[in-house]
C-alpha cells in the first residue's frame, strides 16, 4: 500500500461509530459470525481450524504478533461496512473530502514563470467528484501513483488554479510526500 491508499484506509477506520471487539475471543467470535465456519476463519487468518477453536474458547489467549495483526485486519475490514459505505457515499455525492499533506509540488508552467518544485503544507477541501474518483480508483485496485495523480489534479484545480480563476496553464505534480491525511 502506498501513501494515499493508507490515508484512505485510515479515514475509513475513523468513520467507525463503535469500536470493534477488543478481546481475542470477541474478535474470533465476530469473524465466526461473518464467515460462518472455523474453516473459513482459519483460511482467512492462515492458521489451523484447531487454532481458531482454541482462540474461540479462550484456551489460547496470545497468538503470535503476525497472527494478531491478521485477526485485527480481518475484523476491521468487516466491521461496520454499512457505516463506512454511507460515509463514502456521502463524501462522493455531497460533502467531498479534506486532504492535508506536506509534500513537494512540481509544476509545468508557461515560459517565464518558475517551475521549481518546493515543499508545501496544504489542507484543502476537495469537491465530491474527486472523492468519487479516488474511491472508484481504490476499489479498482489502482496503484499509489494513480491515486496521487487524482489528489494532485484536485489540489491543482481547487488550490493552485482557484477553480479556474488563475494559473490557467499550470500542471501540478505531487511528489515526495512527507505525510498525507484524508478525512471525509
Amino acid at each position: 500500500m502506498g501513501d494515499v491508499d493508507d490515508a484512505l484506509e485510515r479515514a475509513d477506520r475513523e468513520t467507525f461509530t463503535r469500536e470493534p471487539p477488543k478481546t481475542l475471543k470477541g474478535r474470533i467470535n465476530f469473524l465466526m459470525g461473518r464467515l460462518k465456519s472455523t474453516k473459513a476463519v482459519a483460511q482467512e487468518l492462515g492458521v489451523s481450524r484447531r487454532s481458531v477453536e482454541r482462540y474461540r474458547t479462550g484456551e489460547r489467549k496470545t497468538p503470535p504478533k503476525e497472527i494478531t495483526d491478521r485477526i485485527d485486519a480481518a475484523v476491521r475490514a468487516r466491521w461496520q461496512p454499512r457505516v463506512r459505505g454511507r460515509r463514502r457515499q456521502q463524501a462522493a455525492t455531497a460533502t467531498g473530502i479534506t486532504v492535508e499533506t506536506r509534500a513537494r509540488f512540481g509544476y509545468t508552467a508557461p515560459v517565464g514563470t518558475t517551475d521549481d518544485g518546493r515543499m508545501r503544507r496544504l489542507t484543502v477541501h476537495l469537491p465530491p467528484a474527486y472523492a468519487q474518483r479516488l474511491f472508484d480508483a481504490q476499489q479498482q485496485g489502482a496503484d499509489d501513483g494513480r491515486l496521487r495523480a487524482i489528489v494532485a489534479e484536485g489540489l491543482q484545480e481547487v488550490y493552485f488554479k482557484d477553480g479556474g480563476r488563475r494559473a490557467d496553464h499550470l500542471e501540478v505534480e505531487l511528489t515526495d510526500i512527507d505525510y498525507i491525511d484524508v478525512a471525509f
